[in-house]
């Protein structure tokens, strides 16, 4: 009986390491993949998809960019940003674009507007992971960071 309640102890202190260890045993993995090129990814369910830049205008005091058929994404679809290459990270901002008026050519312009506030973790020498924080809605977007910007649209 004596060695009955031994086993059960032993047994009863087994499940519960278990149960504890389990989790971070079986946490989801947060690897990133390393692109191909350098550049700006958003990370889908799928794979990375790159995103090209786009120059930063001036016109006395206002910055904007000129369209220039942006992709799109779901909403759903979108996990996390990759930037991939060597870029100076302290100047590194996600803002939404506002319309402000058609160029000459025809072509929409839009300016930065509101800030969204972002966490970026450093990977590696040359990979950052950017997360907006708080929600993150539909809109056209871009991360800019001096003279470049990667817009793009969420649906």
């Amino acid at each position: 009986m004596k060695l009955l309640r031994t086993v059960l102890r032993y047994a009863a202190v087994t499940v519960v390491a278990v149960f504890f260890l389990a989790g971070p045993l079986h946490a989801a993995k947060d690897d990133v993949p390393t692109p191909k090129e350098y550049g700006v990814y958003v990370k889908t369910a799928a794979k990375p998809v790159r995103i090209l830049p786009n120059i930063v205008f001036q016109e006395g005091a206002m910055l904007y960019v000129e369209s220039n058929n942006p992709p799109h994404f779901l909403l759903k679809d979108i996990k996390y940003f990759i930037l991939y290459g060597k870029q100076e990270m302290q100047y590194l901002t996600f803002n939404n674009l506002v319309f402000i008026n058609q160029s000459p050519l025809g072509r929409s312009r839009f300016m930065f507007g509101k800030e969204v506030e972002i966490e970026v973790k450093k990977r590696s020498d040359t990979l950052y992971t950017i997360r907006p924080k708080g929600l993150f809605g539909r809109g056209y977007y871009a991360l800019w960071i001096s003279d470049s910007a990667w817009d793009f649209i969420v649906e």
